[in-house]
């Protein structure tokens, strides 16, 4: 086992970075906000800001369009040299009064950008001076200038925005509980996980906040001051708001490393979650009994493609930390691959990182420990690949092409970004999500005989 840490800070990156797997911190809110039903963002930036987040993020999101209220139907104030010398204020404001006119939405999400931070727009000022005169209208704003972050900040601070200036005390509702940590777009299997985990929580009597795919955006928003508990699916995405909400609202928090992906994590995760929240143990372990019997019969049916074509193989993953740490325990823990090495992209804080490096050593029952890198950059991540043992490559689409002919694997993207692949409501996760994973890693090598 090795581990190597090879970007030296979390917060200031020095230096050029090649084809980083995020976006910017407006990508993140704005993003987040898309993949809110019913919210409708209102980019306070440059025209190029909106548009290079179509390509940049939804795009690369699975060939994703940015729907109704994304990509170039977004309303925008299109900042140009102008209102760099003399502000975008006014603009802005009559922005806001038209959007909120015009188009039918539940909710306003006003993000800002680099422009009006560093010019100095009052943003705050006029949606407070918006909001007194249109007290009917739900609007909040979401700072996110291009240096605040990463696109996983951005999710953190569109639901900071929401706790600050949407949510109120409410009656406690038993069974509620919300579900933080899925980034739409940057986790390319967001809609699919998002449902997964609603039905898995459903089915043991609790009442899924998931908030991202979900209809109803201010209805659902709203009620996350109710919830008896949150759960966050990640090492450290959604932390920060767990932990507001705790302190603001007395809502707990309990959080796994990812989604959980094929029978043994999915299993834990309900026994974990049933616990915490009083739900039957007999419920539980009925419906872990009835799923897992369902999901190791068909396993069955890939046993000779499995076992012929390319017995317990070395892979390599190079993923985001929710979708590296799920996939390389479900390889190495229930189907028996060889964790060569696994490089984590989405930069995360050193806190974290212990839970990780544990979670991809402690936590594998396997005879080949994994080495772990975190790194950002493409150039370093391309080279770290190299004169290694892996056969099989689950990464993003830009190692798609050079897999083969550099590494001589087999190449399936997982991760950010996603070009190659068009993704919508297919995921890993759930009791039969491996099957579905074990389905696209040998459907690139099984026959024809």
């Amino acid at each position: 086992m090795g581990i190597s840490e090879t970007l030296e800070t979390t917060n200031l990156i020095s230096g050029a970075i090649e084809a980083p797997r995020y976006s910017c911190a407006l990508g993140g809110a704005y993003a987040t906000a898309v993949g809110i039903f019913g919210t409708v963002p209102i980019l306070h930036s440059g025209a190029g800001c909106g548009i290079g987040q179509l390509f940049g993020q939804f795009y690369a999101g699975g060939q994703n369009a940015g729907g109704p209220f994304g990509g170039t139907s977004t309303p925008c104030s299109s900042l140009v040299e102008e209102h760099v010398i003399f502000g975008g204020e006014k603009k802005f404001e009559n922005l806001i009064k038209s959007t909120t006119e015009l188009v039918n939405g539940e909710l306003f999400a006003i993000i800002s950008g680099c422009v009006p931070s560093l010019i100095g727009d009052d943003v705050e000022s006029v949606v407070r001076a918006f909001k007194e005169k249109n007290p009917g209208i739900p609007i909040i704003h979401v700072n996110t200038s291009g240096f605040a972050g990463t696109s996983y900040d951005g999710y953190e601070y569109f639901f900071d925005a929401v706790i600050n200036q949407l949510l109120e005390e409410t009656p406690k509702e038993k069974g509620l509980v919300n579900v933080f940590g899925i980034v739409p777009s940057q986790h390319i299997f967001w809609k699919g996980e998002a449902n997964a985990v609603k039905k898995l929580l459903e089915r043991i009597g609790l009442k899924p906040n998931l908030i991202v795919g979900e209809f109803d955006a201010l209805k659902n928003l709203k009620k996350i001051s109710a919830a008896e508990y949150n759960i966050v699916l990640s090492s450290w995405i959604g932390h920060k708001t767990a932990q507001k909400l705790e302190e603001k609202f007395g809502i707990p928090y309990i959080s796994f490393p990812g989604v959980p992906v094929g029978p043994k994590q999915t299993s834990e995760f309900l026994r974990v979650v049933g616990e915490r929240l009083g739900v039957s143990s007999d419920l539980i372990e009925n419906l872990i009994a009835t799923e897992e019997k369902r999901a190791y019969r068909f396993a069955e049916y890939i046993g000779d493609v499995l076992l012929i074509a390319r017995p317990h193989p070395y892979f390599a993953v190079v993923a985001d930390s929710n979708s590296a740490v799920s996939i390389t325990k479900y390889l190495a823990n229930e189907v028996g691959y060889l964790p060569d090495l696994v490089q984590i992209t989405d930069n995360p804080p050193w806190e974290a990182r212990k839970l990780i490096n544990e979670e991809l050593t402690v936590n594998l029952e396997t005879p080949a420990w994994p080495e772990i890198i975190y790194e950002v950059d493409a150039h370093r991540i391309r080279e770290n690949l190299k004169d290694r043992n892996f056969m099989f490559l689950l990464a993003s689409s830009l190692e798609t092409f050079i897999s083969g002919p550099e590494f001589n694997a087999i190449h399936l993207t997982v991760s950010f970004p996603s070009y190659d692949r068009v993704i919508l409501e297919r995921s890993y996760a759930g009791f039969s999500g491996g099957l579905t994973l074990m389905e696209d890693i040998m459907s690139k090598y099984a026959g024809p005989l």
